[in-house]
Order: structure tokens, then sequence, then C-alpha cells
């Protein structure tokens, strides 16, 4: 055959039918699991090993349009006035600039929540530069919480009292629905199908005392189907915590925690040194744990950060141990769930978060109070690592990053 006869003879080949070879796709860069950790006051995030040494990899400033938006902020009196509200307020005199964070599947961006933003930003872990923002309705944004197949991130409008659900690639809205007032933690259950919002209610104020209760709002969960974003269902705690015969705690339900059957939540609430269990399927409360107080502990709620006592809450992989951080008790603890008894007291300066490691093996919490994060061994109870981080560190997430990742 002539050479002048091969593209001939190709298209009558492929009019025929017959197949030609694509082009090979560009393979998908390998992964590493990392943990990455919000310094909400900084406005960056450390990327450390996901167990082990829990060693730092790298930082990623994730505030790179700081000045747009304040310029933004400072021109419009409104937003400014929230700006400076939460300033004050929750950001205890400090913008709060990283909240949440997760990856994407590729593991090609970092998707974090903004709260003196109102906003959620996509960064690209490759240049550092956004790649596209929502902005929350409301002027903050809180929690957040990955779908179980890792498309869709939901974040919690606190001043809105709206959960956006978003495709975490694009950021474009897949759905949203209301919640109570001020909505604060996420959790998506039943292989995804449902989304549970906590509302803790109005944490800002000093209308602390127990008998101004009624003036912390319409607090509540609200469970919501993730295929219609419509209302399944709502759980006022106040009407289980009066008939479990508690009627002097909080019904603002700060973290939680399944059970891995989902059988059980457990959760903390404001005020309260200790955790509540509460069994799915008979909608009751069935046992109250209080924890360890801190005899230096001031006993002025006015001064407990946003309502807190103790915040942040996880469970091992078996189910078989939880791990409290006792907040404004500067401890945190292995708790055996079984019997619900606490183990040491490791030493502590205000816990914020509690995960687990990538592991399994350990709870490892972030120290907002001494710009840390430490593991605590699951099995022993006993701090294993801690490791310095950027200011005031809060949320723990694992995530992925390539393999050979540096900061931009």
């Amino acid at each position: 055959m002539k050479t002048h006869l091969v593209p001939l003879a190709l298209g009558l080949l492929l009019a025929a039918g017959t197949a030609v070879a694509p082009e090979p796709a560009a393979a998908a860069p390998a992964l590493r699991q990392v943990m990455f950790v919000g310094n909400n006051w900084d406005g960056t995030v450390d990327v450390i090993e996901a167990s082990g040494s829990y060693s730092r990899i790298g930082r990623l400033n994730v505030v790179p349009d700081r000045t747009q938006r304040l310029t933004e902020i400072y021109l419009n009196p409104i937003r400014l006035a929230f700006y400076l509200g939460i300033q004050q307020g929750p950001g205890e005199g400090h913008d709060q600039l990283v909240d949440d964070m997760y990856t994407t599947p590729a593991g090609d961006a970092l998707v974090i929540s903004r709260p003196s933003f109102a906003d959620v930003v996509s960064i690209d872990l490759a240049t550092g530069k956004p790649r596209w923002r929502f902005p929350v309705s409301g002027f903050r944004s809180d929690h957040m919480a990955v779908s179980p197949d890792g498309r869709s991130v939901a974040v919690s409008a606190s001043t809105g009292n709206t959960v956006h659900v978003l495709d975490i690639v694009t950021g474009r809205q897949l759905g949203s629905f209301a919640t109570g007032d001020k909505p604060h933690e996420n959790i998506y259950a039943g292989g995804g199908r449902y989304l549970w919002n906590m509302s803790i209610g109005e944490v800002n104020t000093d209308l602390d005392d127990p008998w101004l209760d009624f003036t912390k709002g319409d607090r509540k969960i609200t469970v919501a189907d993730t295929s219609t974003f419509q209302v399944a269902r709502t759980i006022d705690m106040r009407n289980r915590l009066d008939a479990f015969g508690r009627s002097d705690l909080s019904d603002a339900v700060r973290p939680a925690v399944f059970t891995p059957d989902e059988s059980k939540l457990y959760f903390q609430v404001s005020f309260f040194a200790g955790l509540v269990e509460y069994d799915v399927a008979t909608d009751r409360i069935t046992r109250v744990k209080e924890l360890p107080q801190n005899p230096a502990t001031d006993p002025d709620r006015t001064t407990w950060v946003n309502d807190s006592r103790h915040h942040g809450l996880s469970i091992s992989r078996d189910g078989a141990k939880l791990c409290v951080a006792g907040t404004m008790d500067d401890y945190a603890t292995v708790v055996d769930r079984a019997t619900l008894t606490p183990g040491p007291l490791v030493t502590a300066i205000k816990p914020y978060w509690a995960t687990v490691s990538a592991d399994g093996l350990d709870c490892v919490i972030s120290e907002a109070g001494a710009d840390r994060v430490t593991a605590i061994s699951f099995a022993t109870g006993q701090a294993v690592a801690s490791v310095p981080v950027g200011d005031h560190p809060q949320r723990v997430r694992i995530g992925n990053i390539p393999v050979g990742w540096t900061a931009p």
C-alpha cells in the first residue's frame, strides 16, 4: 500500500466500526494520607503525618485573598458590624480564619470554612491559589462534614440558620435546608443518606445563668434526607434530657459521634463537664456521665469559651473507647464506653477538638491554648506525641495529598 493511501484506509476502518485504541489517560497521582490542622487565628493549615511521629510536612496559607475579603467587609457597614462581633465574641479578640477543612477526592485541593469571611473556599494544593469560593447565607460559616463518598461537603451557616451542601470539586450548591438557631456540628449517617445537624443556639452572650437558658434560642437536631434536602425529622433534646431527670443540663448539642453501627450517639452539651448517651432506635437518653472537673477552672460560666466546658469528642474504630477533650478543665481523657469510666487525665491546654489517627491507634487532640496537637493512645490513655502547630489550632481532619507534595 502506498503511503498516501493510509489515511483513506484508516477512514474506511473507522466507518466500518473498527475500534482504534484511544490515547492512554494520564495516571492519577499517588496519594498519601495526612492530617490537616486548622490554625484558626493565623489563617494557616499545618499538614502533619497522620500517625506515628505526627511530624509536620508543610504549612498552607488559606487566606491568600485576605486583603480582598477585608476590603469588601470594611466597605459594607452591616458586614463590618458582624465581622467585628465575630472577632470580639467567638474569636476572643482574633479573626476566625479557619474553622473546618477537607480535601477533594483527588487530593489536589483543600476546602475550608472561614468564619470571619462567611465563606467556604477551595485552595489548590499545588499553587496555593483559590479555585472557587462560596459565600454562605448570613455572616459566619462554621463546622463542616464530608459525605462518605467524598464528593459533597456540608457547611453550617451559623447566623443564617442554614446548612449548605456543596459539590466539593466545583463549589456548586447541591441543596440546603433550614436548621435551629446557630447550626454547628454536622454528621453524615446511613451511608450518606442522612445528614444530622446540631444547632447550639446563642453562645456569645453573658446570659449564662441556668434561669436565663430561654434566651439561648431554638436548639435542636435537624436530620435531612440528602437525596431531597428535605427535613426528615427533628430531635429536641430538651424533652429527652428532662425525661432522664437532667433538666439542669443544656440541650445545646456540641461535638457528637455515632458508634460504628450508628445505634448510639454520644455528645457534649454547653456548660457540662461530661457526655450524654442517646439511643437512636428508642429515641431516648440512656446514660449521662459526669467527668472530673478541674478545681482551678473558674466557676464563672461567662468565662468559658462560647459556652463550652468540654468541646471535642471522638470514638475508636471498634467503638470501645471514647476520647474527650475537657476544654475548660485543661485535660483530655480516654473513656471506656462500656462503663463510661475515664482513664488517666492527660494535661492539655484548652483542648478544642479530638479525632482518630489514620492507623486508628490514637486520639489526636488540638491544644488551642498551647498551639500544638497531642496524640493519646487509645490502649493506654497516655500521651505518645506532641507537635507544635500554628496559632490557636481547632479542627483536625484526615485527608490526602499527592506523594511528594511540598507547600506552595
